[in-house]
């Protein structure tokens, strides 16, 4: 069993991570802002509070992120409050094809890997595809057109229970530094998965493929995102919806 403190802890990809580690039996603990039952709290952005967080912990799982230039501060400050403590593994969870794809958004999730890897502190970087959350909101927020646009370029999207898995199962084990990318079972063009939504949804609208300019639709557009190594996880974007879409039904 270790003692893990996990930023991040209650976000979208936090909780069933926090979850699988309880579930494995190690003692986890959530570093919060906020104070309450099963948090610890401290400030990445500001670096208060976070000496006194990770005393006592063997394992960090940074899953916390922001926009812009506050991502990399709370890395670096994270960093900082690990280098004295004899953490034994620092995990970060970071994006396919940040290293291709130029979004200022990825960039800075790459300054991020950066910081940890030189940080002298043993650690794992592991890579996942779009959440098949995201790919839902894509096509979600566009709900006031009458028609879907898709951007024409493939993707392949994964079940965030099935990266909290692989962190969980990172989390075990020894430093892995950079881990073998991880994406879902399907590589799909985005036009499909709009209208597997689109089935899901019970829309009638058409979808729309589109192409746009720019160096970051060509990054996209040449599989920048894709894992290229064996699929992971067993949950399509379908199953994905089909659960979605059962539970909202039932509200």
């Amino acid at each position: 069993m270790r003692t893990i403190l996990v930023t991040g802890g209650t976000g979208t990809l936090g909780r069933p991570t926090v979850a699988a580690l309880r579930a494995a039996g190690h003692d986890v603990r959530v570093l919060s802002r906020r104070r309450g039952a099963g948090l610890t709290t401290g400030n990445l952005t500001e670096g208060t509070g976070l000496r006194e967080a990770v005393n006592g912990v063997d394992t960090v799982l940074h899953l916390a992120t922001s926009l812009g230039r506050a991502d990399v501060t709370q890395t670096r400050n994270l960093v900082e409050s690990l280098r004295p403590t004899g953490v034994e593994h620092l995990i970060f969870v970071s994006i396919v094809g940040i290293d291709r794809i130029p979004l200022p958004y990825y960039r800075h999730k790459l300054e991020s890997e950066r910081l940890v890897a030189e940080s002298s502190i043993p650690y794992s970087v592991l890579r996942a595809t779009q959440f098949h959350h995201l790919v839902d909101r894509l096509f979600s927020a566009q709900r006031f057109l009458p028609f879907l646009l898709a951007p024409a370029i493939r993707l392949q999207p994964i079940a965030i229970e099935d990266v909290a898995a692989r962190l969980a199962a990172l989390a075990a084990g020894p430093p892995a530094g950079r881990a073998a990318d991880i994406g879902g079972p399907e590589q799909r063009p985005v036009p499909g998965l709009a209208r597997v939504w689109k089935q899901a949804a019970g829309s009638g609208r058409p979808v729309i493929s589109v192409r746009l300019p720019g160096k970051t639709f060509r990054a996209f557009a040449s599989g920048a995102a894709l894992a290229g190594t064996t699929p992971y996880g067993q949950k399509t974007f379908a199953d994905h919806l089909g659960e979605r879409f059962a539970v909202e039904g039932k509200q």
